[in-house]
């Protein structure tokens, strides 16, 4: 009998943003494999399904996170391989910064296994709504800050910009829990190529459990090199230009509406008498 694996998400708030179709699948697995925020969804799992192995282990100080991602990918597909109907579990959404559920479908799907994804609410859905932030009006642009550090970006600054993974800034070992001052020094002293010294940004946690109270600390950029930050803080810069309108486009526009509104109207009819 072909096993079968089904990554979930089970959202950011214990027990209120898991989907019904993701507790179904948890329920009826023969065995979930689990990484949760904390122990609360820990046992939450193991509360509705009895053979719920958590993958937290594999995590190291030291220890580079390509080989930690690996050994969880093994493990999930060595399950599936001996026949078992198989159910990740992640906190928040399974695909969206986080390569362990897009690492095992795309080898199961190598090896002729059916896996599939069901998606989850994000820390992105929860900072939306926690923040009032509409990502249709000004744009949003999304990057893990060791990436934004590493490569050329366009940085557009009349849209927001969010930093994931903040307090990694940096780390290009693969094996910290966070980064000191100084490597936050050099973001901030890339973004202030973009951003006003005094310009306000937020550091955004989405709460875990219902008890908890998201955080949303305004700072003035300069203040994140000494700022307290979490493996889930998130650094949001709202924007600090208005958007400069594209006269060269708009014009184009405007000479097609004219001609499409001659179009509509149809020729213009003479009275013959």
């Amino acid at each position: 009998m072909s096993g079968s694996l089904t990554c979930v998400g089970t959202g950011m708030t214990l027990g209120a943003h898991v989907s019904p179709i993701a507790q179904s699948h948890i329920e009826h697995a023969d065995v979930v494999f689990s990484l949760m925020a904390n122990g609360f969804a820990q046992k939450w799992l193991e509360g509705i399904n009895d053979n719920v192995h958590s993958l937290q282990h594999f995590y190291e100080e030291g220890k580079n996170r390509n080989i930690t991602y690996n050994e969880m990918v093994d493990t999930i597909l060595a399950a599936v391989r001996e026949g078992k109907k198989v159910v990740a579990a992640f906190y928040g959404h399974p695909g969206v910064f986080a390569c362990v559920a897009h690492r095992a479908i795309k080898k199961a799907k190598l090896e002729d296994l059916p896996a599939t994804m069901e998606p989850g609410i994000s820390a992105e859905d929860c900072l939306y709504a926690d923040l009032g932030i509409d990502p249709g009006n000004t744009g949003c642009m999304h990057f893990e800050t060791s990436q934004f550090m590493f490569y050329k970006r366009n940085i557009d600054n009349s849209a927001h910009l969010i930093l994931w993974q903040v307090a990694l800034a940096g780390d290009k070992s693969l094996g910290k829990f966070s980064t000191g001052s100084a490597y936050r020094q050099v973001l901030v002293d890339l973004l202030l190529e973009h951003y006003p010294a005094d310009h306000q940004v937020i550091l955004y946690e989405a709460k875990g459990i219902a008890i908890d109270t998201m955080r949303a600390d305004k700072i003035a950029l300069t203040e994140l090199v000494d700022a307290e930050l979490h493996m889930q803080t998130t650094l949001v810069i709202p924007p600090s230009q208005k958007m400069q309108p594209n006269e060269e486009i708009l014009a184009k526009l405007a000479q097609l509406d004219k001609k499409e509104q001659r179009a509509k109207n149809g020729p213009a009819l003479t009275l013959v008498l």
